[in-house]
């Protein structure tokens, strides 16, 4: 491309001449002579400063050393080889370590620390010859006029001296361990507690790198952190514990307790062994504000399980005083005194015990809780309103085993001389307590499960039956009654025979599933007596009170829908002989009786009830030894069973 362009021409006029200056003033010609004496002195220090490099060229410079040792006019190879042989700290210098009076010592060298002559030598060559020119002349002039000691280059493996830390460290360390204390049957085992230590291998390395770096000897404390333990000293729950275990415990009636009296006071104390202290003691870790601590006592739960084991022995129910009442007198009479009711307090005697053996004591008095009777042995009939016999009933049970008289003597013994009070529902069961051999009864025959067979109490019915009539009798209101299964025959005995107007006048108990109740609805109390003949296979039931002048109607229907027994049944005995046959039930016919009982006062009907009895056929069942010939048998007649 062509690029055409325009001219403008200018005339410009001719100068005119103008006459010659003047010479310059002094002041002028001082100043341009100065000028030109610092341009000759700079002109001769460049021509110096090239002459002294050229004379120096390849060497350090003069005035320059590295740690003390003059390196001046050495070439680089030269004063790396006098470095190495100079500088021999990292081989030759000590660092001792301590911890209290153990020491450990060791060369930089072990810890990491080496020397690297062939930097610092090139460090010390590039003195005055790196940087600005300034720079440069500054640090020549500056080695050369005062002299520049430069610090060796040093290679530092921190990695090393933390290994060689924590080996010292594996010997130092100690864990942190809590006091312990320990029960071994009666001896007590105490442990002391010991302070954690532990080597800070960082901290201790940041005071260490320094001192090497400074190539001088030194001695460095080793950082130790110490952790206590929340527990270091357990000696004294220690001796808590031995004091706990240095006796047997003693636990007594008070001196005070009303309810012992002559052998009765022969109750206790009760003897805690010091091994059964030992286990019983338990050791607790509390954490609290101001620190962790031990707690040393007896075992609450321990205590509980003792003293619960002797609660069978210590309490007994409050029983109102037992009378008879004096037909000639009209008055009471006290034939078994009121029995204050007492309890363990279980939790009264475990702070008691606590605090007993806190103080360091071994006796302790356990705490009770006393229960009084409501009726004492200063009752009087008036006050009780027991004035009259209200109503007398007599059941019969001739043909009875003796085993049976034993037992219905036992039974109808719980209640001779029993209070009920106004209002109170009375429970047979309960009063009659435990049926059992330890208490006395004997295996008699019973009605259980659809047979007849030998069983504890057999005879006990023969007791609720004369309750269930003295009562019925007595216009009480009957709360629970129970029939027998099937008829039996001492149910319906008359003093001089049988009467079959009886049936349905019977009641069953089976304590504690089955029971017979009623209820006193007068405001008096009642007082119960019963009499058991042995002679006369009879049992006489008397309630005394105050009449509300209540009277008694009944109506029995007798036995109705009679349904003959089923065909004797016979089963194989293998405990019998061959040949031998013995009858284990009875034949009874079936039958149902409904019996009414009207109750009036004043003219009205008080109340109305009635009572269905089902009773079932019931067979002959015979056993039979092995091999035994049954033929021609046939069921013995009667209806009458013998219980």
């Amino acid at each position: 491309m062509l690029v055409l362009m325009s001219t403008r021409i200018q005339h410009i006029p001719y100068p005119t001449r103008k006459p010659p200056a003047a010479p310059p003033p002094v002041l002028l010609q001082t100043a341009i002579a100065m000028v030109g004496g610092i341009g000759l002195f700079l002109f001769l220090i460049m021509i110096s400063l090239i002459l002294f490099d050229f004379s120096h060229a390849g060497r350090i410079y003069p005035g320059v050393s590295l740690a003390g040792m003059d390196l001046s006019g050495l070439k680089p190879t030269e004063a790396q080889a006098q470095l190495a042989q100079f500088i021999t700290y990292p081989q030759t210098g000590k660092i001792v370590f301590r911890d209290g009076e153990k020491v450990w010592l060791a060369k930089p060298a072990d810890l990491g620390l080496m020397l690297d002559p062939q930097t610092s030598a090139q460090a010390a060559y590039l003195l005055g010859r790196t940087g600005n020119p300034f720079i440069r002349l500054t640090d020549r002039l500056g080695a050369w006029y005062t002299g520049t000691d430069l610090a060796p280059f040093l290679i530092y493996g921190e990695g090393i001296a933390q290994d060689y830390l924590n080996n010292i460290a594996r010997q130092v360390d100690l864990p942190t361990i809590e006091a312990s204390l320990n029960v071994s049957g009666k001896d007590v085992v105490v442990l002391p507690g010991q302070v954690g230590r532990k080597v800070n291998v960082a901290a201790t390395l940041a005071v260490l790198e320094p001192q090497l770096r400074s190539l001088t000897d030194g001695l460095i404390p080793l950082v130790i952190q110490e952790t206590p333990p929340a527990i270091l000293d357990a000696s004294q729950q220690a001796e808590i514990a031995r004091q706990i275990l240095s006796a047997p415990l003693t636990l007594e009636i008070p001196a005070t307790d009303p309810t012992l009296s002559g052998s009765q006071g022969k109750i206790g104390p009760y003897l805690v062994t010091q091994d059964q202290l030992g286990k019983m003691l338990t050791i607790q870790r509390l954490q609290a504000s101001e620190g962790a601590r031990y707690q040393v006592q007896l075992s609450d739960d321990a205590l509980r399980a003792y003293l619960e084991g002797l609660s069978p022995d210590l309490d007994q129910q409050a029983s109102n005083a037992r009378f008879i009442f004096n037909d000639d007198t009209r008055q009471l009479e006290v034939i078994q005194p009121a029995v204050i009711g007492r309890a363990l307090d279980i939790d009264a005697t475990i702070q008691a015990i606590q605090a007993k053996i806190a103080e360091g004591q071994h006796t302790v008095s356990l705490k009770l809780i006393y229960t009084q009777p409501d009726v004492g042995d200063n009752a009087t009939g008036e006050q009780l309103g027991i004035k009259e016999l209200i109503v007398s009933q007599t059941s019969y049970f001739r043909g009875s085993s003796s085993e049976r008289l034993q037992n219905i003597k036992i039974a109808a013994a719980n209640f001779h001389g029993l209070l009920v009070p106004p209002g109170a529902v009375f429970s047979m069961a309960s009063a009659m307590g435990s049926v059992s051999l330890d208490t006395g009864y004997s295996e008699a025959w019973i009605i259980f499960g659809g047979r007849t067979i030998k069983g504890v109490g057999g005879g006990v019915c023969q007791v609720s039956t004369t309750l269930f009539r003295t009562v019925f009798f007595g216009g009480y209101p009957i709360v629970e009654r129970y029939p027998h299964a099937y008829r039996v025959g001492y149910y319906e005995q008359t003093r001089t025979g049988y009467n079959p107007d009886m049936a349905g006048l019977d009641a069953t108990v089976f304590v504690p599933m089955v029971d017979f109740k009623f209820t006193n609805d007068t405001p008096y109390w009642l007082l119960m007596e019963t009499y058991f003949s042995a002679t006369g296979r009879s049992l006489t039931w008397k309630i005394y009170s105050t009449s509300d002048g209540r009277k008694v109607e009944w109506e029995t229907t007798g036995p109705q829908n009679i349904i003959e027994p089923p065909e004797p049944v016979y089963e194989e005995n293998p405990d019998l002989p061959a040949g031998k046959i013995r009858q284990v039930d009875w034949a009874a016919e079936g039958s149902d009786v409904t019996v009414t009982r009207t109750i009036y006062r004043d003219g009205q009907v008080l109340y109305y009830d009635v009572f269905t009895t089902h009773y079932l056929p019931w067979a002959d069942v015979f056993q039979y030894g092995p091999g035994t010939d049954l033929s021609g048998k046939q069921n013995q007649p009667g209806f009458i069973n013998p219980l």
